[in-house]
């Protein structure tokens, strides 16, 4: 079990930075943080509707597996006590 509970804490630590980094790539509604990556002249790279889809697909991939490291951090956890 303790291998396991390493295994998800490392997959945690990863798919945290990952989320991070895909949700500040989304294209921004109005000032807000992403303009402070590159403001007017990043939108036109990122104008397009299909390189858009496949970030947002990207994105609840990771927040799915995000979201079953916790659950299994807390399974193991409660188990283990």
């Amino acid at each position: 079990m303790k291998v396991l509970l390493t295994i998800c804490v490392v997959l945690l630590v990863i798919t945290s930075l990952l989320l991070i980094g895909s949700i500040l790539l989304h294209k921004g509604r109005g000032g807000g943080i992403s303009d402070v990556f590159g403001g007017g002249i990043s939108t036109s790279m990122r104008s397009s509707g299909v390189a858009e889809r496949n970030l947002n697909r990207i994105t609840v991939g990771i927040a799915l597996v995000w979201t079953a490291c916790i659950v299994l951090i807390g399974l193991i956890t409660k188990i283990q006590s």
